[in-house]
């Protein structure tokens, strides 16, 4: 079997397509992680994650990229909470609809409301996070975080938001997890939320080829409501954004046209 066949059957047995991720980049990472547990190829392997629960879920958790922190790259949250929803609350009311797509281990999502705490009752706030990889979201479920996670967690909400575990490692209160409900969700799969106000994705698109990019951010604009905020990663501006139906609004954040 070829890599070829390979894509084919993983698109058989889980419904990811692995054409829409870069191919020499991907194809290095699976092939590294069978060698790790020195199978032969590409076909016993398969025929391995198909009977064993375990290997098949590493498999999904390897094919994720798990990079996530609370409060990442912390001006662009100043932004977000400065400007942008101001802009949302002042346009869209304070029962905001928003979607953290791709969420991984829950700390953008969980990261989100805090901030809008700062403007609403926790009982208006509640976010749709998704993700494809299940782990990711029992781990978001859990809640559990070590201190590096938190380094850009403003001090206030670590007093208030989470409890201590241990010497090194953090839970995130019941009152912000209520506020959030996870699902998992294949971007180049499944359907879409609808009439978003907001819609934060970042630091995930970048491992996409153009042309699901651009299906992507094609996807967010039609979920959005008109006038709503798509917010990006550091590393993913927009080139084409006017072909897309967005403007400018910061370096970052996009509004549908």
């Amino acid at each position: 079997m070829d890599y070829e066949q390979f894509k084919v059957q993983i698109y058989n047995l889980t419904h990811i397509d692995l054409n829409a991720y870069k191919e020499r980049q991907m194809k290095r990472r699976i092939d590294a992680l069978i060698s790790k547990h020195k199978f032969e190829g590409y076909e016993p392997y398969v025929a391995e994650i198909c009977k064993n629960s375990k290997l098949f879920e590493e498999f999904i958790n390897y094919l994720t990229i798990n990079v996530s922190e609370f409060y990442r790259n912390p001006e662009q949250w100043r932004n977000l909470e400065n400007e942008m929803i101001p802009y949302l609350i002042q346009n869209f009311g304070n029962r905001l609809r928003i979607w953290s797509a791709a969420c991984s281990t829950g700390d953008e999502p969980y990261s989100l409301v805090m901030a809008l705490s700062k403007f609403m009752p926790l009982n208006n706030i509640k976010i749709i996070a998704t993700d494809i990889d299940r782990q990711v979201l029992e781990k978001a479920h859990v809640g559990l975080y070590n201190q590096k996670s938190l380094e850009g967690v403003p001090k206030e909400f670590v007093t208030k938001y989470f409890n201590k575990i241990g010497e090194k490692n953090y839970q995130i209160s019941d009152e912000i997890k209520k506020c959030v409900e996870f699902k998992q969700h294949n971007l180049l799969l499944n359907p879409y939320p609808e009439n978003c106000d907001m819609i934060v994705c970042r630091n995930v698109v970048i491992y996409f080829t153009d042309e699901a990019k651009n299906q992507i951010y094609q996807k967010f604009n039609q979920s959005l409501k008109k006038g709503g905020i798509l917010f990006v990663g550091s590393t993913e501006q927009i080139i084409n954004y006017r072909e897309l139906n967005y403007s400018t609004v910061k370096s970052f954040f996009y509004k549908k046209n």
